[in-house]
Formats: structure tokens, sequence, C-alpha cells
């Protein structure tokens, strides 16, 4: 049996394991590289495995870092099963048609650049139809704790994982030269204080823990302490006649934001006059997957529901899907929240948001959630006084806040409990963080700890 890493290493994320058992080669996530480097030649780099090869490939959540690079897999002859959540199958198409047409998008403002060289333009690295190929390969959905026979003998589990709608950790129950072994790949462990759905399960026992390391090295803020701090983030910035301009993931964190917008402004700790936008068409069109799927609340949210309460409804909300209406936001000089993807804005509509108000002292940058190395979110956390929007160099005057207790990951506590609960694995294999976060962590944890290397391989 041998396992082997192709995801990222360092402050680049990305989630992509292959475990060879049996005959059969069983993936687990197909992640796009975020984070430091120029990213476009990583994600087009070779596999580190011949996609034709693959059998099945078992996902584990909607998030681009898992899902990313599934329609360059087909491109390159993956035919196996796809298996994951309902949820998960839901969100991922929304994700990968949402990259795609950025791709494209990003490739004709290159080709422009390109032919005033003289030089070859760039191909998106996947577009729209390449999206509708690999959605074909989506095959069985799973439920929770409801294990499924795959082939080769290897029996899967997916549990609970509590980081956004629909995630899970796998286990993989495998027979190899006559013994049984479990494989445990915790995906991405969610905060145990989240709002809206349920928390992690307990780890199962495992021989090998395949587990994330995003927040190893920290706790998270109190989720009470940060709801306070973005609502004095709020109000200070109205104060001084400003905009609030909240980089967000489209999935999870801008359900969590209206869910305590609306918390706030019903306890009537915000002004009736409040404007907020969620600018993004792929953050809407999530909401109303999540609208879909109660069945993942907590019984606080399902409560909500039953009562006929929309938890993800606040008053002055403006749900803006078309570009004209995004452009007719920069008009607006206070009093405006704006929730804009990406959350660590490398793209996207908040880099517009950004730059009409980054230069404004009366405005705030607030961010809700982990920047990668090298991201336009991580510049100005780290206090960079002028950064580059669009090729324009952009004085940062606003006031920025960073809050970390919406974090969708799990902080070092709870991954120290989660894996405390998988009993005495005889590798904990770390990945998925910084060397800062990783090294914390395995010092934690004690024991066998491997930190493995971009395309590294284990036999187990």
């Amino acid at each position: 049996m041998k396992l082997s890493f192709h995801g990222a290493a360092g402050g680049v994320t990305g989630s992509c394991h292959l475990l060879e058992v049996g005959g059969k080669q069983i993936l687990i996530d197909c992640g796009m590289f975020q984070g430091s480097h120029e990213l476009d030649e990583e994600n087009a780099d070779h596999f580190g495995f011949e996609p034709r090869d693959i059998d099945i490939l078992l996902l584990t959540h909607a998030h681009l870092d898992h899902c990313g690079r599934i329609p360059l897999l087909v491109k390159h002859g993956f035919r196996g099963e796809i298996v994951t959540t309902d949820a998960t199958r839901e969100l991922t198409r929304l994700v990968l048609m949402d990259a795609a047409s950025l791709q494209v998008e990003d490739a004709k403002r290159k080709a422009k650049h390109h032919q005033r060289k003289g030089a070859v333009p760039p191909a998106p690295l996947y577009d729209v139809p390449d999206v509708l190929e690999s959605l074909e390969r989506f095959g069985r959905t799973v439920r929770y704790d409801a294990p499924i026979d795959l082939a080769g003998g290897v029996r899967a589990t997916f549990g609970n994982a509590g980081h956004i709608l629909g995630s899970a950790w796998v286990l993989l129950e495998v027979e190899d030269q006559g013994t049984r072994k479990r494989l445990l790949f915790s995906g991405d462990m969610g905060n145990r204080e989240k709002p809206i759905l349920n928390p992690p399960t307990p780890a199962p026992p495992a021989d090998y823990v395949i587990m994330e390391s995003t927040y190893g090295d920290r706790a998270h803020k109190s989720l009470g302490e940060s709801v306070e701090e973005l609502k004095e983030a709020i109000l200070d910035t109205l104060e001084r006649g400003g905009n609030v301009v909240i980089p967000t993931f489209a999935l999870e964190r801008a359900q969590d934001l209206l869910y305590f917008l609306r918390e706030l402004e019903e306890k009537k700790e915000l002004p009736r006059f409040l404007s907020v936008f969620l600018d993004s068409p792929m953050a809407i069109s999530a909401t109303e997957v999540f609208r879909r799927h109660p069945e993942y609340f907590n019984p606080e949210t399902s409560h909500l529901f039953h009562d006929g309460k929309d938890p993800f409804t606040v008053p002055g909300l403006h749900f803006t899907r078309d570009t004209a209406e995004s452009k007719s936001i920069n008009h607006i000089r206070g009093g405006a929240v704006i929730m804009a993807g990406s959350g660590m804005a490398t793209g996207g509509r908040v880099l517009h948001h950004l730059r009409w108000n980054l230069w404004r002292k009366e405005s705030s940058a607030v961010f809700v959630g982990y920047a990668s190395e090298g991201t336009l979110a991580r510049r100005i956390i780290d206090g960079q006084k002028v950064v580059h929007i669009y090729g324009e160099e952009v004085r940062v005057a606003a006031r920025v806040y960073t809050i970390g207790g919406f974090s969708a990951h799990a902080d070092q506590q709870e991954l120290l409990d989660w894996h405390r609960s998988s009993g005495s694995p005889a590798i904990t294999f770390l990945v998925h963080g910084e060397a800062a976060g990783r090294a914390a962590l395995a010092k934690a944890l004690g024991g066998r700890v491997e930190e493995p290397t971009l395309h590294a391989s284990y036999s187990l």
C-alpha cells in the first residue's frame, strides 16, 4: 500500500492525496494551488500521477483548493467516479463554473498584453465546457456515517467535518497483505463555534491520520469576541463616514456573516439605515444551496427555519448579481458594508471595492478569514502601505481589522482534540498549512509525525 501527496507544500494551499492499494488508485481531493506563487504554472503542471489510472475520486468538500483541478483531471484522461455528499456536489458545480469563467476572463486580459508583445497568448486552465464534462463524472452521493464499498475491497465512510456545508472527513478501511488498515483523511476541520452547521464529529480510530494544519500554531478568539469586534468595526467606520469592505469566501463565510448581521440587527445593535451588499453571484447562489439543505444545520438554525425565519436575511440587504449593480456600489461614499470575493483578495469583485476604499481613511477593510502568504489580503494584513490592484498603486489609508474567530478552520486545540479520538496512529501526516503551523502542531501531537513534501510517497 502506497500513499502519496500531490497537493502543494509550503505557503501554498492545495489538497490532493493518492492511495494505491490492491491494484486500485483512489484519489482524495484534487485541489487548485492557492497562495504565494504565480498560480498558472503550478496548476497547469503535471499532477505527479496519470489521471487515466485513477479509479475513484473522493471529494471532502467544495472549496477550490480541494476541488479546483477536477476539470483538468478529466481533461487529462480521468474516467472514474467522483463520490461526495449531496451538498458538496451542488456547491462544487458553483465553484468550478465560477473558476472557469474567471480563468477565461483572465486569459482574455493576458491575451491583449501578449499580443502587444507579439507573444503567444495563454489559454485558460479550463473553461465552462470542461467543467460540464467533469460534472458528468459525479456518481454516488453519500450520507454521513453510512459506509460505502469501493473497488478492491475498500470501504469508505464520510463523517461530518463541520467546515462548510456538506464537508467531510473520510475514513478508508482497506485490506493490505492480509491485514485490515484504517486511513483517516481530515479534509478541512471546522471550528466548533460556527453558528450554522453542526460541529465536527469525533475522529474514528485509525492506523494513519492525514490531517490539515492551517491553524496548527494558534488559538482562535471566541466567537462572541469576534462578533463584538465586527460590530465595533462597523460602528466605528460609520461614525467616520466610510464603508466597510469585507473580502469574503462565498461558501460558509458569507452565510455566517449574514447570520451575525441579522442577529445584531435583531438586538438593535446596528443602525437601521445600514446598507449591506453581498456582491458575489457565487455567494448568492451558495446561500440558496444552504437554504435547500437544512438537514446539515445545528438545532438553533434549524429552529429558525421551522419558525419561518430566514437566518440569512438582513434588513437593508442587497444581492448584486450583475456587473452594473456591482459598479454602482463604488458611488456609495459611506454607510455600506460590502462583502465580496475573493476571500484572500486574489481576484473577483472585491478588488474593485478595495481600490475604491483602501486609500480613504474613513473606510475600513475587515479580514475575517485565512490569508495565504503572498496574497493581497496577507500583504494588507501585514501592514504594507502601498499595494498594487489592477496595475495601479493604491495607498492603504483605511483602517485594517483582522478578526480571527470567524475562521471555518479548527484551531490548534480543536485539531488536537479531534486527533486524540483517533487513538494512537502509527503515523500522522500534516498537510495543508504553512511551516510554522505544521511545526507547532507536530510538536504538540508527539509520536511519529511526517510533513510530506510535494509528490512525496510513503509505503505503509
